[in-house]
């Protein structure tokens, strides 16, 4: 007990010349090339050379161990040692100067005064009430008190306020090495949005009118201003705003030489509203969906513009494939001829939703034939969404599509008969020469876009991947690999080998049942190419053996 107390009494009594004579001896005893971490040095330190005066080598360690919790890790114990001696000079750089004793109080608010003051007396009155009802209740106290009680709350702040600013001074004379001046960036101010610069052109106005509002209804006050704005005074802040950001832009370049863009001032309704004053033409839609999006957006403004995306993914979702196609029949008709031809040639490059991956490369298949009858449609869609324009109704323009069909003589859909007939064969060449390209690259079975993976055959291939994707073998060589996970596989019980396989027996159950579940998603033609490729790849596979 007696040893235990004089070591209490003795780690209590290190002054600052203590604690810097600790640490140049600590100094003095490190290695000339200390490349090690510091806890790997410090386990091997023999402290008792360290001690001095009445601290012993434990006493020393312990005091080590207290000052290197306050400065950075990671590092060799030379390098912890020039950071440990600035914190015993100065144990406040660097730190919140709110926790120096010597730093100044600040000046309560007005409000947080009468706060103060009034708070214990209506906690008494009113003891089921929480904090933050009782808050409410002050609040509401503090707004309706008359301006000759509240002026005597504001003028104790700004004397206490003053004191303040009196104290701080004299505390940055006292203490100059604690106040880091911020460095003042060499880039310029970012320009403001048009409602960025109209809140504050407004505000000072607002706040004569209304001294005593806070911060949050300022701000929503002016927000609801700035929503009711006429078109005419918005584009006098848009203008600015671009103007700003022209400035901006201009002196970014003169001091950065690699400029990347700079994000535009104007939010998407804001530009629409400065290209349409302009004069310029709207741009159209670049796909049917987004047609469609349009279109309905219109009869959609009592709705949140949160939801109105979401209410059109699902109008589109529930749309036949003919009714999508009218869309985007019309978009094709009303882009400009070099967009529309953009479009197209992407088209003729898209195919089904069957891709087929061979390495680095993807390969899609051709595009599927279409009907005599969906052949005519493209050729006519033009006409029948013109006539029915007017009533914007596109299911009537499908139904009289498909009327005229039937009622068509067998001479008039001869030609479209023909046509498909040649797409047909179109199709048919086209997969050929994809089958060529990919049985002249191997005859190992393509990878199917959307196609499930396949699971491991065997309990031994399921124990192979795993040791081979933890990590766990990576300094063996590819052939020193297998033959490790052949050791190790001979060394497992029986019944970790049954594990194993009773594993793979039920991922092979899940994967029959996902593959069963996509060939049924295909579409009759992509499930035969699927089917023909499956079956091509095993004879082959078979013939080899």
């Amino acid at each position: 007990m007696r040893r235990c107390a004089l070591f209490l009494l003795v780690a209590d009594t290190w002054s600052k010349e203590d604690c810097l004579t600790l640490l140049e001896r600590i100094r003095s005893l490190l290695p000339d090339g200390d490349t090690m971490k510091y806890k790997t040095t410090e386990s091997h330190f023999d402290w008792e050379k360290v001690g001095f005066g009445g601290f012993t080598g434990d006493m020393c360690k312990q005091k080590w161990q207290k000052v290197s919790t306050e400065v950075r890790k990671y590092r060799t114990m030379t390098e912890l040692i020039v950071d440990a001696t600035e914190h015993v000079k100065n144990p406040y750089k660097g730190k919140k100067l709110k926790t120096h004793p010597d730093f100044p109080k600040k000046a309560l608010t007005p409000y947080f005064r009468f706060f103060m003051e009034k708070r214990a007396k209506y906690a008494k009155i009113h003891p089921e009430m929480s904090n933050l009802d009782l808050t409410k209740i002050l609040s509401k106290k503090y707004k309706e008190l008359p301006e000759k009680k509240k002026l005597k709350y504001i003028q104790e702040f700004q004397r206490e306020k003053e004191a303040f600013e009196k104290n701080m001074a004299r505390f940055k004379e006292d203490h100059p090495d604690l106040i880091e001046e911020r460095k003042k960036s060499d880039l310029p101010e970012k320009p403001k949005t048009p409602q960025q610069l109209w809140y504050n052109h407004e505000k000072k106005a607002f706040m004569k009118v209304h001294p005593e509002v806070s911060q949050k209804d300022l701000k929503e006050a002016l927000r609801r201003q700035w929503s009711q704005l006429p078109d005419k005074k918005r584009l006098k802040w848009i203008s600015k705003a671009l103007e700003l950001q022209k400035q901006y832009e201009s002196l970014l370049i003169k001091g950065i030489k690699d400029i990347e863009h700079v994000k535009s001032v104007l939010t998407k309704a804001e530009r629409q509203l400065k290209d349409k004053f302009d004069g310029r033409p709207t741009k159209p839609p670049p796909n049917g969906y987004s047609l469609y999006c349009a279109e309905l957006m219109v009869t959609m403004k009592d709705v949140p513009s949160t939801e109105r995306m979401v209410l059109c993914s699902k109008k589109w979702k529930l749309m036949t494939q003919k009714e999508k196609d009218m869309f985007q029949k019309q978009c094709e008709q009303s882009l400009p001829e070099e967009e529309r031809e953009r479009v197209l040639g992407e088209e003729k490059m898209g195919g089904t939703k069957l891709n087929i991956a061979d390495g680095k490369k993807k390969t899609r298949l051709p595009e599927t034939p279409k009907t005599p009858e969906e052949m005519w449609q493209q050729n006519v869609i033009g006409d029948y969404l013109a006539k029915y324009r007017v009533r914007n109704d596109r299911k009537k323009a499908q139904n009289a599509m498909d009327a005229a069909w039937k009622a068509m003589e067998k001479k008039e859909k001869i030609p479209w008969i023909k046509k498909a007939a040649e797409d047909q064969k179109r199709y048919e060449r086209e997969l050929l020469e994809m089958r060529t390209v990919l049985s002249g690259q191997g005859q190992r079975k393509p990878k199917f876009d959307g196609e499930p993976k396949k699971p491991p055959v065997s309990g031994y291939q399921m124990f192979s991947q795993e040791l081979l994707t933890n990590g766990e073998l990576n300094h063996f060589s590819l052939k020193e690999r297998m033959v490790e996970i052949g050791k190790r596989w001979h060394k497992l019980s029986q019944s970790q080998k049954d594990k194993y396989k009773k594993q793979v027996e039920e991922q092979q159950l899940e994967y029959k049942a996902e593959l069963d579940a996509w060939v049924k998603s295909l579409s009759p033609q992509e499930r035969a190419v699927y089917k023909e490729f499956s079956s091509t790849v095993s004879n082959c596979s078979f013939l080899q053996l």
